[in-house]
C-alpha cells in the first residue's frame, strides 16, 4: 500500500521499518526535544493499579455514561444467567430418568415460545434505549475549544495542535533501552515520575486543560492503531489514510495514562499515551513555551 511508505523516522514521512532503530538511537543520543515548561505537581488518576479488575476513576462524562452502562447490563446478564441455571437444574432434577420414568411427548407450547420470543426482543429493546444515546454522544463531535491530530506510528505517537502550530513526538520514557534499568530510572525521575510509571509514562504528554471539550483527529501513517484512554472513555483507531475524531472534556486535573490497543507490530506494548490535565492559567503557560520549543 501506498500508505505503507510514509513513516516514522520523520514528523511527517519516513519508513516505518526503520521506527525501532531510529527510536534508540535517538533517545541513545539523548538529543529528543521535550517542552521546558513546569506543570507543577499532578496527581496520577487515571493509571492502571496491580491486580486491579475494575474501571479506572471516570474523569469525564463519557466515561460515567459508559461504566454506569456496564454496570446496568452485568446486572442483567447476571440474572439471566442465574435463572437459566436455575432452570436447568430444576429441569435435570425434576425431569430425570428415576423422577420422571414416563415422558411427555408434546413437541410445541404455544405460549412457552411466545415467551421466550417476547422476553429476549423487550431485554434487547431495554438495553438498547440506554446503550444509543451514549453510543450518539461519543460518536456526535461537539464544537472544539481545543482541536489536537494525533498520529500513531511504529511504535510511537505524533500530535498537532492545529490552531496553535504546535508539533511534536511522543515516546514511551526508556523505548529501546531495554528492561528498567538505572538510567531509566533518572529519566522517569527527571520527568516527575516513579518507577511504576514505567512503560506508562512518555516524554512529551498530551496537554489540555480542565473543562475545555478536546477534539481529535486520529490517523496513522504506516499500520492501524488505536488511541485509546481509559479514565476519558475514549478509543478512536487510527487508520492509514483515514481521519476519525473523538472528544472528550476532562473535569479533573491529573495525569492519566493510555495504550495504543490495536495490534501494531512487535513494539505494540511500547506505544503508551500520557494526558496531563491541567488548569487553564497552566496550560496558556504551556502554550507559549510549546510554541517555541514544538514549532509545526
Amino acid at each position: 500500500m501506498i500508505f505503507n511508505m510514509l513513516g516514522a523516522l520523520c514528523p511527517r514521512v519516513g519508513k516505518p521499518g526503520f521506527a525501532a532503530a531510529a527510536a534508540m538511537s535517538v533517545w541513545a543520543a539523548g538529543a529528543r526535544a521535550q517542552s521546558t515548561v513546569d506543570l507543577g505537581e499532578l496527581e496520577i488518576v487515571g493509571a492502571p493499579v496491580p491486580r486491579g479488575t475494575g474501571f479506572q476513576p471516570a474523569a469525564t462524562e463519557l466515561a460515567r455514561d459508559l461504566q454506569w452502562l456496564d454496570g446496568m447490563l452485568f446486572v442483567i446478564i447476571a440474572i439471566i444467567t442465574l435463572f437459566v441455571t436455575a432452570l436447568l437444574g430444576w429441569v435435570i432434577y425434576r425431569y430425570n430418568e428415576t423422577s420422571n420414568p414416563t415422558p411427555a411427548r408434546f413437541t410445541h407450547n404455544s405460549p412457552l415460545e411466545v415467551t421466550w420470543t417476547v422476553v429476549p426482543i423487550v431485554i434487547l429493546i431495554f438495553i438498547g434505549a440506554f446503550s444509543l444515546p451514549v453510543l450518539f454522544k461519543q460518536q456526535i463531535i461537539p464544537e472544539g475549544d481545543v482541536h489536537i491530530k494525533v498520529t500513531g506510528r511504529q511504535w510511537f505517537w505524533s500530535y498537532e495542535y492545529t490552531d496553535e502550530d504546535i508539533y511534536f513526538d511522543s515516546y514511551m520514557i526508556g523505548y529501546g533501552m531495554g528492561n528498567l534499568n538505572d538510567e531509566i530510572r533518572v529519566m522517569l525521575a527527571d520527568a516527575g515520575y516513579s518507577d511504576d510509571e514505567f512503560l506508562l509514562a512518555t516524554d512529551n504528554p498530551v496537554v489540555v486543560p480542565v473543562g475545555a471539550v478536546v477534539v481529535m483527529t486520529v490517523t496513522s501513517s504506516d499500520v492501524i492503531h488505536a488511541w485509546t484512554v481509559p479514565a476519558f472513555g475514549v478509543k478512536q483507531d487510527g487508520v492509514p489514510g483515514r481521519l476519525a475524531q473523538l472528544w472528550f472534556e476532562a473535569e479533573r486535573e491529573g495525569i492519566y495514562f493510555g495504550q495504543c490497543s490495536e495490534l501494531c507490530g512487535k513494539d505494540h506494548a511500547y506505544m503508551p499515551i500520557t494526558v496531563k490535565v491541567v488548569s487553564p492559567e497552566a496550560y496558556e503557560a504551556w502554550l507559549e513555551q510549546a510554541r517555541i520549543d514544538f514549532p509545526a
